[in-house]
């Protein structure tokens, strides 16, 4: 969200809070062989909170004077306690003037070793497909937007461990923990992987990615959809429950009808595949009646209601990995939440519509709506043109 927004506004502190969360993923919730861990405990000690809150007095332990007067003011210190009356909770309580900007980050480099010496609250070491799948979308959008590829490099990388530890025989796993995967993958684990699939494929790409994303939304079609239009939220040879749910309303993560709804009209019209564009549809008319009751709570599926009306940009440009390094930035460049591009080599093995966009001896963009395509463009100026 925070990506989006500097690219929406570029607002420089938008851009910082996407950097500094997507470091902290990295550092403290990926495993070595890259998959995500799930979360960290509030307590550590028997204490809430004692990891993580600070007094005037440790600041002024740790740090010089004048690291200490910026911290606090930045962090909120100069305040009342925010936490249980007698501790602090450090949030941006202002912004750090320019002038300051060097001093705040020496503070806040001593802080955070100082912190990492402290007992650390339990950390939940299982991995969840669903939630790696939003996270690897998010590390990709980052990517792309802050011009950060070792984002999108951690993003690879718990791509390659879910592949390898998680999906077998044509099925995923919905989890991952001491070395073994467990529990047969539910409707979230499928659509949000998928999704954060065709992200990661707009900031480099792997017909790899695209094909484990087609057997993804080809598992969803066989074994999770219900005649009536949507998909379950187990698979059909999953263990029998008294009732089958399909959920259709974000909630603490967003709804995997929607997520895949999204991701259906996408695919569907970079590859021209019809099956899943008519899925995509069937699955909105499905939840019609709950989005026309409570719109602001199926916010993903007006998204993908969105996208069957109006069917979303594609750009495809077709290069050597140095052609694509030059042409790469004006893909990344603005926030256009309806238009996605993709930067394709030319020795690249493409399926369906896609393999059309013909690689030549030149770069090369086709810009297209839905499967309607203009003439291609074959010099980096046009194609900045055509996209302001």
């Amino acid at each position: 969200m925070y990506a989006n927004a500097y690219a929406a506004t570029r607002a420089p502190l938008y851009a910082r809070v996407a950097a500094e969360t997507a470091d902290w993923v990295r550092r403290d919730m990926q495993d070595a062989r890259g998959g995500y861990y799930s979360t960290l405990d509030a307590d550590s000690e028997h204490e809430e909170g004692k990891f993580y809150v600070w007094t005037p007095a440790d600041f002024g332990a740790l740090l010089a004077p004048e690291e200490s007067r910026v911290a606090q003011l930045a962090y909120g210190l100069d305040r009342p306690p925010n936490f249980e009356g007698k501790y602090w909770h450090l949030h941006a309580a202002a912004p750090a003037a320019e002038a300051d900007a060097a001093t705040l980050a020496s503070a806040r480099t001593k802080l955070l070793t100082a912190r990492e010496k402290r007992v650390w609250p339990g950390r939940d070491d299982k991995l969840l497909v669903s939630w790696n799948g939003l996270m690897i979308g998010a590390m990709a959008r980052a990517a792309r937007v802050l011009g950060r590829p070792d984002l999108a490099e951690s993003a690879t990388r718990a791509v390659d461990f879910i592949r390898a530890e998680l999906w077998s025989d044509g099925r995923l796993k919905a989890t991952y923990k001491d070395g073994r995967a467990r529990l047969a993958g539910y409707l979230d684990d499928y659509a949000f992987l998928a999704h954060g699939l065709l992200e990661l494929l707009q900031c480099r790409w792997r017909s790899s990615d695209l094909t484990f994303a087609c057997e993804l939304v080809d598992v969803l079609l066989a074994h999770f959809a219900d005649e009536r239009g949507g998909f379950f939220f187990t698979a059909d040879d999953h263990e029998q429950l008294i009732h089958k749910p399909k959920p259709f309303a974000d909630e603490a993560v967003p709804a995997g009808n929607g997520v895949i709804a999204v991701t259906l009209v996408q695919l569907g019209h970079l590859l021209g595949e019809q099956r899943y564009l008519d899925a995509a549809d069937t699955t909105v008319r499905a939840a019609l009646h709950a989005v026309d009751r409570y719109p602001e709570g199926h916010a993903t599926l007006l998204r993908a209601l969105d996208e069957l009306l109006t069917p979303p940009a594609l750009i495809v440009v077709r290069g050597t990995p140095v052609e694509l390094t030059a042409w790469q930035p004006t893909l990344d460049a603005g926030y256009h939440p309806h238009r996605l591009a993709f930067a394709i080599p030319n020795d690249a093995q493409l399926p369906g519509l896609l393999a059309e966009r013909a690689p030549r001896s030149t770069p090369v963009a086709y810009i297209c709506t839905g499967m309607t395509c203009r003439a291609p463009i074959t010099a980096l100026p046009e194609l900045k043109a055509a996209l302001a």
